[in-house]
């Protein structure tokens, strides 16, 4: 994909049709769906729409390409990544601007996701050479212990739309670092990414069928023919709890092994010693981050009660003065939300909470006379039925309620279903490590507002799911583990 820069060329430089063993071609039903502007409404491009037929085809290809690429030496497939990696950073300003106009967030916001998103590649494509089995000794002695780390086979990924290049890449590129072909479902509403994506690694030298994208409007039904496929080996979802618990249910009938990356309502504390200067920052990234629309972002702000009161008015006035509106223009820190129902969800938590009692500090409504705009809002006073406390907001909403004592803290940071993410801000460390180690998450952002890393696992517990993406745990994913008895006489 050559670099270009008006958003009409940047989008037909996509191909708009699927992927399958190598070669792009329409849906074999001939129909098309819609790509959205979230920040005007209005539709960017049609891409094709595909059919079971085309989702088996595309298994069908990878299942035969994994018959010789499971052999390919791990340098070959690193090198691969390596390339894919800095044509990624090559067209980082192509892929931002294809993310922002399907997604909606800032351009600078898109950019950085797309550095974010080649960091997987640089990753795995480093880590691909490191798959080691052990040998030893058996404990009684005589006879030899061997293992072997092998690649788990056919995988499918359906992956979100809120994170539409990072997520893909976090998932193919320690699959293909272990020798797996794979099957990419993106999500209707932000398919271009992916699209784009394939053309990088087609261009990298990826062999024909080992990565292969089906775009189609009807997930469920186009996937389900897959996950009861008995050729398929793995499927990874990044998505809703509701979603992923259906799934699992399907993969149980072929014992597939799963990765879940789900739902979150991450907790940020604050406690009386915190530097409120830091915490308001860091609250800024938790919360701002991809408009809130993140499983990571910061859902509810537990401070505590001698410093609600000045960290509410601060996080106000800095996310009161955030400029809202259509992420190509300058100086834009807030994009539109992804579709009017997501808004409509944003503004039923906003308006239950305030019927309950909260106070609005900043915000509190939509925006913009088009798109899918809300303005960046701060709640105080929130009370504790209030359904923005228990509810997934992905919005740019935050809810501050106080307590008065750590154990307080932890008890309300814990009294939810999910466990993803949460975000500790307090300068004694030692109780920063005792609330740490009690808090039922995954993942910790301490003193600081976010938490990813290509090179750390990100994955949660509870209903946020399971398994690990990124790092070296990342890779153990897509590995299954031979074991040999040796008696070599």
């Amino acid at each position: 994909m050559s670099t270009v820069t008006s958003e009409a060329a940047v989008v037909e430089a996509v191909p708009h049709v699927l992927y399958i063993d190598g070669e792009w071609r329409p849906a074999s039903g001939g129909a098309v769906l819609t790509v959205e502007d979230p920040a005007t409404g209005e539709g960017l491009c049609e891409i094709a729409d595909a059919t079971v037929d085309d989702a088996l085809a595309a298994l069908g290809a990878a299942d035969v390409a994994f018959r010789s690429f499971r052999d390919m030496p791990a340098r070959d497939r690193g090198d691969i990544l390596r390339r894919a990696y800095e044509a990624m950073i090559e067209q980082a300003d192509d892929l931002a601007l294809i993310m922002t106009l399907e997604m909606g967030k800032p351009v600078a916001e898109s950019k950085a996701e797309v550095l974010y998103a080649a960091a997987y590649l640089r990753w795995y494509a480093e880590e691909a050479v490191r798959i080691n089995g052990r040998f030893g000794p058996h404990e009684n002695g005589g006879n030899y212990v061997l293992t072997m780390e092998q690649p788990v086979g056919p995988c499918l990924f359906i992956t979100p739309w809120n994170f539409p290049l990072a997520m893909g890449t976090r998932k193919i590129g320690p699959a293909v670092a272990a020798g797996c072909t794979v099957v990419v479902k993106p999500a209707q509403q932000t398919p271009l990414c992916m699209l784009a994506l394939a053309k990088i690694f087609e261009e990298a030298g990826l062999p024909a069928g080992v990565l292969n994208v089906v775009t189609a409007s009807k997930s469920g039904s186009t996937m389900a023919p897959l996950i009861s496929d008995p050729r398929l080996r793995k499927l990874s979802f990044t998505g809703s709890t509701e979603i992923g618990k259906r799934l699992i249910a399907q993969a149980a009938d072929q014992v597939l092994r799963v990765s879940m990356e789900l739902g979150g309502n991450a907790p940020f504390l604050v406690f009386e010693d915190a530097d409120l200067d830091k915490a308001v920052e860091g609250a800024l990234v938790a919360k701002m981050r991809n408009m809130g629309e993140a499983c990571t972002s910061a859902n509810r702000f537990h401070v505590h009660e001698s410093v609600a009161g000045e960290f509410s008015e601060r996080l106000a006035a800095a996310m009161g003065d955030l400029p809202v509106g259509r992420g190509t223009e300058d100086g834009v820190r807030v994009g539109p939300l992804i579709d009017e129902p997501s808004r409509e969800k944003v503004s039923e938590l906003v308006a239950d909470a305030v019927d309950k009692g909260a106070n609005v500090v900043t915000g509190g409504e939509p925006t913009g006379d088009r798109g899918y705009f809300y303005k960046p809002t701060v709640l105080a006073g929130v009370p504790q039925d209030a359904r923005v406390l228990t509810e997934e907001i992905f919005g740019p909403v935050a809810p501050v309620i106080t307590f008065a004592d750590d154990d307080e803290a932890i008890a309300a940071a814990n009294a939810t279903e999910y466990g993803l993410a949460a975000y500790v801000f307090a300068q004694d460390i030692g109780r920063a490590f005792h609330v740490i180690d009690r808090l039922e998450t995954g993942m910790i952002g301490f003193n600081q507002g976010m938490v990813s890393n290509a090179g750390a696992p990100f994955g949660g517990v509870k209903q946020s799911g399971f398994g690990r993406e990124g790092g070296p745990e990342g890779l153990k994913e897509y590995l299954s583990t031979k074991y040999v008895a040796m008696n070599v006489g």
